[in-house]
C-alpha cells in the first residue's frame, strides 16, 4: 500500500524533484509560465478526479469553484491577511461552498447530477458578476503578490517554487487519502454503490464529502492562479473552462492521481503546439490550397474537442494507463509477458 513500492521509484521521485527545483536556472520565463500553469491546473484537476474518477460522480461546474477560490484568496489578501495564509483559507471556504452544493447533489446521479452541477456553475457565475463586495463585479479584482517573511515571489523564477510546493503537498495528500478508509469508501461508492451501502458505507455522506474535497482542491488551484495572474475576472471561469477540466481528467486517466497532472500538462502544452503549427501553416501552400484563412485561429479550440474524442475511442483509460504499460514493458523486457 506504499505510494512508491520500490527503491528505484523513490530514487526517481527525488531525482525528479531535484530537476524541477533546478528548472528556474535552465528555463526562460515562457517555459516557467507553462510549468506554473500545469501546477495550479493540475491541483484543481486532481480535485475533480477525486470526485469523478474515484467517487463516480460528475461535475460540470468545477471552473466556478476554481474561480471562487481565486476571488476568496484575493478578498482575504485585500483585508490584510498574508497571501501565504489566504491561499489555504480560500481552499477551506471553497470547500464549504462545495459542501453546500454537494448536499442536494449527493442524492442525484447521472443526467440529473450533471444538470445540478451545471446549475452551480451558472449560479456562481451570476454571483461573481453581481457581488461587487466579493469579486469586484464585472470589473474584476486586482490581487497581490505572494510574499513570505518579507520576500516577494513576484517573478516566474520565484513563484514557480510556491506552486511546486503546493503541488507536492496536495498530490501527497491525495495519494494518502486514497489509501485511507475514507478513500477506499469513495472507490466503493464508485464501483458499486448498492454493495457499498450493504457494507455500511453512508452514500450521501461520502458523495457530499467528495464534493467538498474537490472544491477544496479547486479553491487552492484558483488561489494560486489569482496570485500569479494578479487580476481575477468573471469571464475567465465559464462553462468552457469547466469542460477543459473534464478533458484533463479524461485524457490523464480517471481514477489516477498521477493522471491528473499528466492531463493538465497535456491540456496546457497541446494548445501551444497547435498554435505553433497554425503559425507555420499560415501563408503556406496548404493554407492557400484549402483556403483556411482565419479558421487557423480556431485550431486550438478544435484540437481540445478532437483530443477528448480520440482519447475516449482509442485510450479511454488515459495517459496514466499508457504510462503503466510503458513501465511494464521495460520491467519485463526482453520477454513479452
Amino acid at each position: 500500500m506504499t505510494i512508491f513500492p520500490t527503491r528505484n521509484s523513490r530514487i526517481a521521485l527525488w531525482i525528479g524533484l531535484a530537476l524541477l527545483c533546478l528548472a528556474p536556472l535552465v528555463f526562460g520565463r515562457y517555459e516557467l509560465s507553462l510549468l506554473i500553469q500545469i501546477g495550479f491546473l493540475g491541483i484543481a484537476a486532481l480535485g475533480l478526479n477525486i470526485l469523478v474518477g474515484f467517487t463516480g460522480q460528475i461535475s460540470i461546474g468545477h471552473a466556478a469553484f476554481f474561480g471562487f477560490g481565486a476571488f476568496a484568496s484575493a478578498g482575504f489578501a485585500k483585508l490584510g491577511v498574508p497571501v501565504a495564509l489566504a491561499i489555504p483559507l480560500a481552499g477551506i471556504v471553497t470547500a464549504f461552498v462545495g459542501l453546500v452544493f454537494g448536499l442536494p447533489a449527493a442524492r442525484l446521479k447521472g443526467l440529473y447530477l450533471a444538470i445540478a452541477t451545471l446549475a452551480a456553475q451558472f449560479i456562481l457565475e451570476d454571483f461573481f458578476a453581481r457581488a461587487r463586495w466579493f469579486s469586484g463585479g464585472v470589473a474584476g479584482q486586482v490581487t497581490e503578490n505572494f510574499s513570505l517573511f518579507g520576500f516577494r515571489f513576484d517573478r516566474e523564477e520565484t513563484y514557480f517554487y510556491v506552486v511546486l510546493a503546493w503541488a507536492v503537498i496536495m498530490y501527497v495528500m491525495a495519494a494518502n487519502l486514497m489509501r485511507s478508509r475514507d478513500g477506499r469508501a469513495l472507490v466503493a461508492v464508485r464501483d458499486h454503490y448498492l454493495s457499498a451501502e450493504v457494507m455500511g458505507i453512508n452514500l450521501a455522506y461520502y458523495r457530499t464529502l467528495s464534493f467538498g474535497i474537490a472544491s477544496f482542491y479547486a479553491g487552492i488551484g484558483g488561489a494560486l492562479y489569482a496570485h500569479y495572474i494578479l487580476f481575477v475576472s468573471v469571464e475567465a471561469f465559464n462553462i468552457l473552462f469547466s469542460i477543459q477540466f473534464l478533458a484533463m481528467v479524461i485524457i490523464g486517466g480517471l481514477g489516477s492521481v498521477m493522471g491528473s497532472l499528466m492531463g493538465a500538462a497535456f491540456m496546457v502544452l497541446m494548445p501551444e503546439a497547435v498554435q505553433s503549427a497554425a503559425q507555420a501553416l499560415q501563408g503556406g501552400a496548404l493554407d492557400r490550397a484549402l483556403n483556411l484563412g482565419n479558421s487557423l485561429n480556431f485550431l486550438r479550440e478544435m484540437a481540445i474537442g478532437a483530443a477528448i474524442i480520440l482519447f475516449l475511442i482509442f485510450e479511454p483509460d488515459g495517459l496514466a494507463r499508457r504510462w503503466r504499460l510503458i513501465k511494464a514493458y521495460w520491467k519485463l523486457y526482453p520477454y513479452s509477458h
